[in-house]
């Protein structure tokens, strides 16, 4: 199988219609301070830009920018130049030729089937099931018709729909203790180290944003119609965390071979102490749910590969990784330690001016250069590394050759960051695309969301009861 690296090389640079500058508020994607800048103790700094003007692409290298309309939902589109349309996309394919995906919203997109909207496009896309339990493994069937997932669902989509943040929570303390509890079960059921089979569709950091969650299963496909990895940082910053995370919770215990999250550095109890889901958990429900949540996280998987050829995880490559199976011995439930594995896996970054590894900015873990990341390929026969963790402009940013791209998911970051949200689909012939979400904002956000949810196929009576 040819690498990806060789298929990126035939790919043209386009530039936005601003030519190289780049969109901010404040000065944010200028290089200005980032909101809610952490401090030393704590230094996420997820939110800050460093080396975000394409760091893997030299003078003359390709750089990618996808653009949509205003007004536009999403910008799933055609292979072609930007004087063909207001959107240009790239994508490639690790093993045989570049092919452009339609942009026809009518086509069914990777993992979507036009079959029945509730029953999964595929049996599984989990290869390596645990193997002290059975096929489908997770929670208690029993437990789960108890819960009423279907309605749970249906209260947090009209939820998001009306893009408003209540002063309390849709569902009821003893119902999110439950679908907790529920997701805690499942995630023990299945690997730390999760190996999907394509289709699948990878999404970036969340961050409470809820409204753009809800438009980007508008974009891209609600579960089942599309499969999906997540790769962390579902809460904190953003005003909704608790219906983001209980939706995302959802999903997984209704599909739980079919939708996967992974953790994130924010899904831990010292960060989300200091970056708002404590208080908001406070505020809206009680520290007992907090709780909850917290040893939900604590048994979250950490990393996935796709097909064997793409490493998915939240923030990058470790000096403690020696083996896959380091990946898969990290025994759960478990905190987030100060350092090693774990640590590196959640916090780590990629960096242009490193040659090996280096002290991270942030102030925890490290910086790891492009020696490091060709190492890494290598070594264990993959292509691409696929991380979150860092906010880019274009909602996709690629580095070292086109061999690590970082995925952001929340359009309007805070609002203070003009950046789009992206989502990476992986067919099952490995060709990859890009869907990206406008940035939105106030009422523009909430327009926007009416009209969604007026055309929307999903809403009303997508889980009615047979």
């Amino acid at each position: 199988m040819a690498p990806i690296s060789d298929f990126f090389k035939s790919l043209r640079s386009s530039k936005d219609t601003n030519g190289s500058s780049k969109r901010s508020k404040k000065g944010a994607l200028d290089g200005g301070a980032s909101p809610a800048h952490e401090s030393a103790n704590l230094p996420d700094n997820s939110s800050h830009l460093p080396r975000s003007a394409g760091p893997a692409d030299g003078p003359g290298g390709p750089h990618i920018a996808v653009h949509g309309p205003d007004g536009a939902l999403n910008g799933h589109v055609a292979a072609q130049s930007p004087s063909q349309s207001s959107f240009s996309s790239q994508t490639y394919q690790p093993a045989g030729e570049l092919a452009a995906q339609s942009s026809n919203p009518s086509t069914p997109l990777p993992g979507q089937t036009s079959g029945p909207i509730d029953i999964p496009t595929t049996t599984t896309i989990l290869s390596n099931p645990n193997p002290s339990s059975p096929p489908g493994a997770g929670a208690n069937p029993e437990k789960v018709r108890t819960i009423d997932i279907d309605d749970m669902i249906n209260r947090l989509l009209e939820v998001g729909y009306s893009a408003k943040v209540n002063k309390s929570v849709c569902l009821k303390n003893n119902e999110i203790t439950a679908i907790c509890q529920a997701a805690r079960e499942v995630f023990l059921s299945q690997p730390t180290l999760i190996e999907l089979s394509p289709p699948v569709k990878i999404v970036g950091d969340v961050h409470g944003q809820y409204s753009d969650l809800i438009r980007l299963f508008e974009m891209c496909g609600f579960p089942p119609q599309a499969n999906y990895l997540f790769l962390g940082d579902y809460v904190d910053r953003g005003k909704q965390s608790l219906e983001t995370i209980l939706l995302l919770l959802c999903y997984k215990v209704k599909y739980p071979e079919n939708f996967f999250l992974l953790r994130g550095n924010h899904e831990c109890a010292n960060v989300t102490r200091v970056y708002g889901f404590y208080d908001e958990c406070k505020r809206r429900c009680n520290i007992k749910i907090w709780k909850t949540f917290i040893d939900v996280f604590n048994c979250l998987p950490i990393a996935a590969v796709v097909a064997s050829k793409i490493f998915c995880v939240h923030g990058g490559l470790s000096p403690s990784l020696h083996s896959m199976d380091d990946i898969k011995r990290i025994q759960r439930p478990t905190d987030v330690p100060d350092y090693g594995l774990l640590n590196d896996l959640l916090w780590s970054d990629p960096s242009d001016n490193a040659v090996d590894w280096e002290d991270n900015e942030r102030g925890v873990s490290y910086c790891f250069g492009k020696s490091v990341i060709n190492d890494f390929l290598v070594r264990y026969d993959m292509d691409l590394i696929c991380r979150a963790h860092m906010v880019v402009e274009d909602g996709y940013e690629f580095w070292n050759d086109r061999t690590l791209v970082t995925v952001f998911s929340a359009p309007n970051y805070c609002g203070e960051f003009d950046n789009y949200g992206a989502c990476m689909s992986v067919s099952e012939d490995l060709l990859c695309a890009f869907e990206l979400l406008k940035p939105l904002d106030g009422p523009a956000l909430r327009k926007e969301m009416t009209k969604v949810k007026r055309k929307s196929p999903w809403t009303g009576q997508r889980y009615e009861k047979k």
